[in-house]
């Protein structure tokens, strides 16, 4: 019987100072309860996104010198932890000192020994290739099978000798690549456990297939399989990742016997019959994390961690009564002292009474502090400031007058509530104002710079509008246990109300299609094998419950919306058109955005300003459905 303490902490990215006294803390704490084991998450000393840091040499030193402090603590139990390991005498790929992803084993005050990270990815918002020197790599340099170096580690518990087949993160995610880490070990077994320290962050439903394939992965090898994760927030700076931790051990059947909550750093421990193959536990039941509660959770985790990391404590909203601005206000009015929000109504001639009624309505739900700026005085100045000063050719001396277009007109309005009232209010506050964007909007640059798209935090930028409203009902009635959105905002037309184009009272409201749309640019940005006009053409063509069922929208829902192919390659052409063109220029300005998905806006979704293309294929298929 082995007790094992799972170290599931928060990884403060950079800080490899607190991150050690953590793990001390947990090692004393582990010790006291004569713990066998302590296993800790990959990275957990430096932090795992840390951007070009791991340039610095200097930090490097840092971090293996705190690495040496919790190998001299290993007195008394076997600590197993994430490091980077630097090989001072080597260089990598890049001529900068070779620096290995690694997992340490320490006993009895020693280093017993190192495992390195064997796979890489190199995909999403990871970037391992361009730091790290891979188990695969020094295979191909030492001219060795990487089968061969894949060995286990034998540690020696109360004179019993137990073989562990230590892993890194992705090393359990194999499906793709040539080599099976897990597989490679069993076979230079036999294992007593298998152990896969991670630094995994949280996505949508991720949990769920993790535990298929690990599941699948002990019921195999017949071993115990324990993953140990992290709790945090780390960033690339652009995009800004939630870790969860949900640190899972899975019987030699596959079955899960214990896991720690999700979003909470804890040390749990668990008694594992090793000869039954943990059987002597019984089985749980975990949560399914593809849901709105799970949505939920890490949204609000992720929001409260970055107002810590930053030291924000003070937040200004601006509250149009609308949909994203109302659940915006609820969310961070379920994190922060309502008396530390200021909500602000910014209205013009085009805002309907019904939506500033709204408004005050949701921040007197709220408890929050309300204030109403008017902007229609500022707006007209400006607008007549632009077109009322004349623009001379010096050369010439002729003179013009700027035109004030509607459309720029809509532009000024926007950009006055965010450029100088928000941020001005936000300065006198001694606070931020948020960015209140979601993910649709952000897709085709349906927002305006230094407008509405303008905050220090995008959190509701990974959320489809149709999710929107499902965290919209989900804090009326798991959070705050009652309408404090007005149910009447959730039933508004969604409207920027910019123009008299768009009165929410005569039903007139934004240009997307929201029902329709979400799905669409879903599949332009999300899908793995991402969707182009191509594809979508291909399928219409198979018919329009074809492309319903590829792009998960509501059946029959495409022919009520186009009445031909004209109405739907017109449709699709202006979006995409926006989706790869100005959107891609609002994105990289846009502010750091909060992933849940499986792909967020940031560095997650790497683009280049190249500007719109069709395909040939594209150009054929459109014309053959046109001339029909």
């Amino acid at each position: 019987m082995l007790k094992i303490a799972l170290g599931q902490m928060e990884v403060i990215p950079g800080r490899p100072d607190l991150n050690t006294q953590k793990m001390l803390t947990m090692i004393s704490a582990a010790q006291s309860q004569q713990a066998d084991i302590i296993i800790f998450p990959e990275m957990a000393i430096p932090g795992y996104l840390l951007g070009d840091a791991w340039e610095q040499q200097a930090y490097l030193r840092d971090c293996e010198a705190f690495g040496q402090k919790i190998v001299a603590a290993s007195q008394d139990i076997c600590v197993i932890f994430g490091n980077i390991a630097p090989q001072w005498n080597k260089r990598g790929d890049d001529g900068r000192v070779r620096k290995h992803n690694a997992c340490f084993i320490a006993q009895h005050g020693q280093l017993i020994s190192t495992r390195i990270k064997t796979l890489q990815p190199n995909y999403r918002e990871f970037d391992d290739t361009r730091h790290f020197f891979s188990l695969r790599k020094l295979a191909l340099e030492l001219k060795q099978d990487v089968e061969t170096l894949l060995t286990p580690v034998k540690i020696l518990i109360r004179e019993k000798e137990y073989s562990l087949g230590c892993i890194i993160c992705e090393d359990g995610w194999n499906d793709d690549y040539s080599v099976d880490p897990i597989a490679a070990l069993s076979a230079n077994g036999p294992l007593d456990l298998i152990i896969n320290i991670s630094s995994s962050p949280f996505t949508l439903g991720k949990n769920n297939k993790r535990n298929r394939v690990f599941s699948r992965q002990a019921q195999e090898t017949g071993v115990p399989l324990l993953y140990v994760n992290n709790t945090g927030l780390q960033n690339n700076g652009k995009t800004v990742y939630t870790f969860d931790g949900f640190s899972t051990v899975y019987n030699s059947t596959g079955q899960i016997i214990a896991y720690c909550q999700p979003f909470t750093e804890t040390l749990t421990y668990l008694e594992i019959d090793v000869a039954t193959g943990g059987q002597n536990l019984a089985p749980v039941s975990v949560p399914d994390d593809f849901t709105i509660d799970s949505l939920y959770q890490s949204i609000s985790y992720g929001v409260k961690q970055f107002l810590q990391a930053i030291g924000m404590t003070k937040i200004v909203i601006g509250v149009s009564g609308g949909i994203d601005s109302a659940v915006a206000a609820a969310l961070y009015a379920s994190i922060v002292k309502p008396n530390n929000i200021l909500l602000v109504n910014m209205p013009s001639k085009f805002n309907s009474k019904t939506t500033q009624d709204l408004s005050a309505q949701l921040s007197r739900n709220l408890g929050c502090l309300y204030t109403v700026m008017p902007i229609e005085q500022a707006v007209e100045h400006t607008a007549g400031q632009i077109s009322g000063t004349p623009v001379t050719n010096l050369a010439t001396g002729e003179q013009n007058h700027l035109s004030v277009s509607s459309f720029v007109l809509e532009n000024i309005q926007a950009r006055d509530r965010s450029s100088r009232l928000l941020a001005g209010i936000s300065a006198a506050f001694g606070g931020g104002f948020t960015c209140n964007a979601n993910k649709s909007e952000l897709t085709v640059g349906y927002s305006t710079l230094y407008g509405d798209q303008a905050g220090f935090l995008a959190a509701l930028a990974d959320l489809w509008k149709h999710q929107v409203y499902q965290l919209a009902n989900y804090l009326n009635t798991q959070v705050y246990g009652r309408k404090v959105i007005p149910q009447a905002i959730i039933d508004l037309v969604p409207s920027a109300e910019l123009s008299f184009e768009q009165s929410v009272d005569e039903g007139k409201g934004d240009p997307i299609m929201y029902p329709y749309h979400d799905f669409l640019f879903r599949a332009f940005m999300e899908y793995w094998n991402r969707v182009t006009p191509e594809d979508i053409l291909v399928w219409y063509s198979e018919g329009t419950g074809v492309l319903e069922q590829k792009l998960g929208c509501q059946a029959g829902l495409i022919a009520k919306l186009f009445p031909g192919p004209r109405e739907f390659i017109d449709d699709l052409e202006r979006w995409w058109r926006l989706y790869t063109g100005m959107a891609v220029a609002k994105r990289i300005q846009a502010p750091p955005v909060l992933a849940v998905s499986r792909r967020a806006y940031g560095f997650d979704h790497r683009e280049a300003q190249n500007g719109v293309y069709f395909t040939q294929e594209y150009q054929k298929l459109k014309n053959k459905l046109l001339c029909h």
